[in-house]
């Protein structure tokens, strides 16, 4: 019989952002593969697909319908692994795997951020520590991809099976990687950008968590120091539109692109300067790591999954959520120096690496060996297959 993983998570596209390398992996060791999740995209390396009427905030009564078709999937789909991912996936996975787990199912959750964290609002948590801790006791191994995270379970004492570390999702340095300067001229001057342009990138959904506002004011603070600025906004949101009022109303319209979805950040990426990120709260940003891996300095608010990723005056700077002078001081200061930005951009492009994704491979085949017992002979071949 033909083993089978459920990966479960609030929304499809998360899969599809970050996930398909594992299971592609999975099917290349003949493995079955299925997907239960909010949405409709078709989505490679999946056998089977699911979509369930998850919503991100716990108190939605749709989570309760979600719940009891995700255990019919479960216990109907003799399931080896169930893998959980996001807060609510990772909730609705463990509960609806309970009676399965029972009978031999192993249960993996990756916390891709817990919601509660040090210096966190009490209301987070009230409301999601008990969950996660109560939960661990379902759960056969807790993953983490950040060092706060990974700390905070152990200390808290969750009762899973195992509590584990790795380096985030893993970023592809093949596709993410330094431009030329003559290509980053040639790709400037294609996309209408000086040169001598003083270009900004933050690749992120508008909505209040990312906070872009923070940034827009910032560039406000230095719009007669550095009149060559120029704020590449790529994403999509509810709070797009309430952005593009605020850029008008401060005076910077002109100095700031709001790009809307793009599929080429790989080529947006490495043509700028500097790379920017404003979010209040983070797990491990892949849109970090892609910058580094561009050889990018950084400058971010301060977060766990910033605080990991950006060594202050290292490699970029850490700044208050709410300094949004302070935050356009530090880009002046890049801005005013060519020698700072290449020399902070090769520390990006160093320290990046045990974030490459050939490394989370390694790191993520040695959690699944514990876990995919074959239900034929013999051992199954664990080693990944790096492309």
């Amino acid at each position: 019989m033909t083993n089978k993983i459920l990966f479960c998570a609030s929304v499809d596209y998360h899969f599809q952002a970050f996930h398909l390398p594992v299971m592609q992996w999975f099917k290349e060791q003949q493995w079955e593969v299925h997907v239960a999740a909010n949405g409709g995209l078709d989505l490679p390396f999946v056998d089977r697909k699911f979509d369930l009427p998850i919503e991100r905030s716990p108190f939605s009564l749709s989570n309760a319908k979600a719940y009891r078709t995700l255990k019919a999937i479960v216990e109907t789909n003799d399931y080896s692994i169930v893998h959980g991912h996001t807060p609510m996936g990772g909730v609705l996975a463990r509960l609806a795997a309970r009676k399965a787990r029972r009978a031999g199912t192993k249960v993996i959750y990756t916390a891709h951020g817990f919601h509660f964290c040090k210096g966190g609002p009490l209301l987070n948590w009230l409301l999601y520590y008990p969950i996660e801790k109560g939960l661990s006791g379902s759960t056969d191994c807790l993953i983490t991809i950040n060092g706060e995270d990974y700390g905070l379970a152990a200390e808290k004492r969750f009762k899973a099976g195992r509590i584990e570390h790795v380096h985030g999702v893993g970023v592809d340095t093949a596709r993410y990687k330094p431009m030329a300067k003559i290509e980053r001229w040639r790709l400037r001057q294609e996309m209408d950008y000086r040169t001598d342009d003083f270009l900004l990138f933050y690749a992120a959904e508008f909505n209040k968590n990312k906070n872009h506002q923070l940034l827009i004011a910032a560039l406000a603070a230095i719009k007669d120091q550095v009149p060559h600025a120029r704020l590449l906004l790529a994403g999509q949101g509810p709070l797009l539109e309430p952005c593009r009022e605020l850029a008008a109303r401060l005076g910077v319209e002109p100095m700031v692109r709001f790009l809307g979805y793009r599929r080429d950040i790989d080529r947006l990426l490495p043509m700028c300067d500097v790379a920017v990120a404003s979010s209040l709260r983070e797990g491990l940003p892949v849109n970090i790591m892609e910058a580094m891996a561009c050889g990018l300095p950084v400058v971010a608010t301060r977060n766990r999954g910033h605080a990991e990723l950006i060594g202050e005056g290292v490699n970029g700077f850490v700044v208050e959520p709410g300094d949004a002078a302070r935050f356009g001081a530090r880009l002046r200061q890049l801005s005013e120096s060519i020698e700072l930005r290449r020399t902070m951009g090769a520390r990006s492009l160093h320290d990046v690496q045990k974030y490459g994704l050939i490394q989370v491979k390694q790191e993520l085949s040695g959690i699944y060996k514990a876990y995919m017992k074959p239900k034929g002979d013999g051992l199954e071949r664990l080693e990944w297959a790096v492309q």
